[in-house]
């Protein structure tokens, strides 16, 4: 199950990084460097929203699925979690308009947060199908509406950047483009709950167990966005603009990478729990964390090491010279985060002690918060990103030795290790090539590197990359014959 969504989810990870890229693109030369900090301090909000009200639901809709073994018990699942959210979405709705209305904000600024605010719920709707989609293994269905969602979210987005909506655009592309989703996806989902019921016990057992997914989300989303407040207080918005963009571009990066393999994982290691039980659990686990090692290691080595023409190439003239100076930080937080995230953290979920997670996540984003404090007024933006790197190391550490009291997913040393040296020596070699700039030097450099981590990969066997590529080659020629 894991290699099958790890293919199928390729290609939607593939236009996710494309329009990630496209948006930090487009925007920075479209928005001013104000506009894009306030865009970015808006998405934040968002974020933050729409993780406090909907995420517990979605993650429910995910972890449950696989337990339920009757039609009636599956019809009362979908009938509880949706019935729910659309109540939660009644009262959302209302209040989040009167607090927006009340702030003190500035209009634009007040504009972005609001049609941002105002995607939530349609973001949630379709979130709870893709949930669903992965859960079930329909991995076709759940790439579809991710690619959808992100390329009309991008082209929305910045069509009204040229019409001149400022830091409101990228958000109005997130708004608008689930709506074109839901008719596709929303019938069939509602389907499903026909002749269920409201089941309050479940909703309890599922609030106990995705609330504490919610907050520790949201101390993440704390983690990730205090630097983002905490500039714009101590400096100005044109900072927050150049730390994000920064931010974006290396986070999304490593972003895309740990999502399109934690899509594959996720259900894979809660169907090895469920049906297979703690053996099949870890060796379903020591694949999903060896590949993602394989894979975001490099990725975040490599993203430190073509920092400078990267940002030459992707970033508006204004944001790009803090940009290149903090990408290196943010790529190695980025790498940390994900391991967090898509592997040992998803040790409390299987153990539904999560609980435990929000103990987890408590640490650094605390940690953060002090660091950026002290940071920040000395060191401007490459004390935020160093404060962040510092923060989800020490998340890291203290995730790992938590988890010993759900369910201790296994370190993966062999992967590291060699996957650490074939990462050395990529960045040896890129070390001495050539500065010659912009696009030039990136792609020799991504190339070069790319083709010596490859070759010291499969020499060493990193990660049994070698052994799965045989096995390819293998099923390759039998389908031949």
């Amino acid at each position: 199950m894991f290699w099958r969504g790890v293919w199928g989810y390729l290609p939607a990870q593939i236009v996710q990084g494309v329009v990630g890229f496209l948006t930090i693109f487009v925007f920075t030369r479209l928005l001013s460097a104000e506009d894009f900090g306030h865009y970015a301090l808006a998405f934040s909000v968002t974020t933050l929203a729409h993780t406090v009200t909907f995420t517990w639901l979605e993650a429910s809709m995910a972890r449950f699925w696989a337990a339920e073994r009757t039609p009636e018990g599956m019809a009362t699942h979908f009938a509880s979690l949706y019935r729910t959210s659309f109540t939660i979405i009644a009262v959302f709705t209302p209040i989040a308009a009167l607090i927006v209305w009340l702030a003190p904000l500035t209009p634009a600024f007040k504009i972005a947060v609001a049609f941002g605010l105002a995607g939530a719920p349609v973001r949630n709707l379709a979130k709870l199908a893709q949930e669903r989609y992965r859960a079930a293994g329909e991995v076709s269905k759940s790439a579809a509406v991710d690619i959808g969602v992100a390329v009309l979210g991008f082209l929305v987005g910045a069509g009204f950047a040229l019409a001149g909506a400022g830091a409101a655009s990228p958000l109005l592309g997130l708004a608008i483009a689930p709506l074109f989703a839901l008719p596709f996806i929303l019938p069939g989902e509602l389907r499903q709950a026909g002749g269920g019921i409201v089941d309050r016990t479940r909703l309890k057992a599922y609030a106990f167990y995705g609330y504490p997914i919610a907050a520790s989300l949201t101390l993440a989303l704390v983690l990730a966005s205090t630097d983002r407040f905490l500039l714009a207080a101590f400096m100005d918005a044109a900072a927050v603009g150049a730390y994000h963009a920064s931010y974006s571009l290396a986070n999304r990066t490593l972003d895309v990478i740990f999502i399109w393999l934690g899509a594959a994982g996720a259900p894979a290691m809660v169907m090895a729990l469920e049906r297979g039980g703690r053996e099949a659990l870890r060796q379903t686990a020591i694949e999903q964390g060896s590949t993602l090692i394989l894979i975001g290691l490099p990725a975040a080595v490599g993203l430190s090491l073509v920092a400078r023409p990267l940002a030459e190439l992707m970033i508006g003239q204004d944001l790009r010279a803090a940009a290149a100076l903090v990408t290196p930080w943010i790529a190695a937080s980025s790498f940390l985060s994900g391991m967090i995230a898509y592997y040992f953290g998803f040790g409390f979920t299987l153990g539904k002690k999560t609980g435990l997670l929000l103990v987890t996540m408590a640490i650094p984003a605390l940690c953060n918060v002090a660091l950026n404090l002290m940071l920040i007024p000395r060191m401007g933006v490459t004390g935020a990103a160093v404060s962040t790197t510092a923060s989800f190391a020490i998340g890291l550490i203290a995730c790992i030795l938590l988890s010993r009291r759900a369910i201790a997913l296994p370190m993966p040393w062999e992967a590291l290790i060699r996957c650490g040296i074939a990462s050395a020596v990529m960045a040896g070699v890129v070390w001495m090539m050539p500065p010659l700039g912009g696009f030039m030097e990136l792609m020799l450099d991504a190339s070069v590197g790319g083709l010596v981590y490859a070759v010291v990969a499969l020499t060493l066997n990193a990660a049994g990359v070698r052994d799965v590529l045989l096995r390819l080659i293998r099923a390759r020629r039998s389908v031949t014959a």
